[in-house]
């Protein structure tokens, strides 16, 4: 399975929901979703099975960018936590 993106607009809100397994090559069409969301970008990981390296450093950039992480997997979280802080 490769990745789907959905989005779900209300106002100034935008969530992208990521469904499948999130790769490098997925990020260009992640930056434009995010680029045509509101002002207020959440990203909903709730069923993303799988993330590479790159995807990590890119969520990372988006949380200190103010993009909200939503019903992310621990162990994508402890990823990017450690991506940020630059701890293995």
């Amino acid at each position: 399975m490769t990745l789907k993106i959905e989005r779900a607009s209300e106002g100034h809100c935008t969530t992208i929901r990521l469904i499948g397994r999130m790769q490098a090559e997925h990020l260009d069409e992640l930056k434009v979703q995010i680029k045509e969301g509101g002002s207020t970008i959440a990203m909903d990981l709730e069923e993303v099975s799988l993330v590479d390296v790159d995807v990590i450093r890119f969520l990372a950039k988006c949380q200190a960018e103010g993009i909200r992480i939503v019903h992310c997997s621990p162990y994508i979280r402890d990823w990017i936590n450690q991506e940020r802080t630059g701890k293995e």
